[in-house]
């Protein structure tokens, strides 16, 4: 219970107390217990399309407010941890100057561009599955994004020095969880898509694999994970699935 309560207060915007003290053991539960928040998550997102929908919004306006509504859900830190890293990865210096970059508080070009496009994909992205009526879509999009954290702290992959939710959370993550989520989202995502069976799972293959690639190439750059990169991992995979989820082939 207290590292659902953590994983709660960490990852949403609800007012839970987490445990009086945060350890390496406790933080890690809370990780493995992130996908679960992520459903919760993508459910209210699919619930709030289709009622605005229902109510004769455009799809594409639903999906702009669903946008906004993830962001206020998670108290938009997913969406600064990529503007953080996007900036970190474009001033191509060194590993410590690029992590005080990061922590400098403000966003320069690349993460406000990074912040345009993310929220401008995922806006059209839902929309066009708002459109299909491809509601589990929508909430497997959204819970991707928090397996991909589960991925990004598994076993082997070390913390940024000065980093303090890296540190807590960086390689908590045993190699059978590692699978195991990955393993229930390709199963799902057959049923996200019914009238094309291959399609979902071969969108969360290949979104996962990106955020393995994607997390290898941070950890280098920046010699460790932060919680900088989580919040990047999930706002690229939401990304990715979304519009994976979206296409008609």
């Amino acid at each position: 219970m207290n590292a659902m309560r953590l994983a709660v207060s960490w990852l949403t915007v609800i007012p839970v107390p987490g445990p009086a003290k945060v350890d390496r053991g406790i933080a890690g539960h809370a990780i493995t217990l992130a996908p679960l928040i992520g459903l919760a998550l993508g459910a209210v997102v699919a619930g709030a399309s289709w009622l605005l929908i229902s109510a004769g919004s455009t799809p594409l306006l639903a999906g702009l407010l669903t946008v906004g509504l993830l962001a206020l859900l998670t108290r938009g830190m997913h969406l600064d941890g990529l503007a953080d890293t996007v900036d970190g990865l474009g001033s191509y210096g060194p590993p410590q100057r690029a992590r005080e970059i990061m922590k400098s508080g403000g966003a320069g070009p690349f993460g406000v561009a990074a912040l345009i496009f993310a929220i401008a994909i995922q806006s059209v992205a839902f929309a066009a599955l708002a459109e299909q009526h491809r509601w589990l879509a929508i909430v497997l999009a959204v819970a991707m994004g928090r397996v991909a954290v589960v991925l990004a702290c598994r076993t082997g992959i070390r913390a940024a020095p000065d980093a303090g939710f890296g540190a807590l959370v960086a390689g908590t993550q045993p190699r059978a969880v590692a699978l195991i989520w990955p393993a229930l989202a390709v199963v799902t995502a057959a049923a996200a898509i019914p009238d094309n069976l291959w399609l979902g799972p071969v969108v969360v293959l290949a979104a996962l694999a990106l955020t393995v690639a994607i997390t290898r190439h941070c950890v280098r750059r920046f010699e460790g994970l932060s919680g900088d990169i989580l919040g990047t991992v999930v706002e690229i995979t939401v990304s990715f699935g979304a519009v994976g989820f979206s296409l008609a082939l």
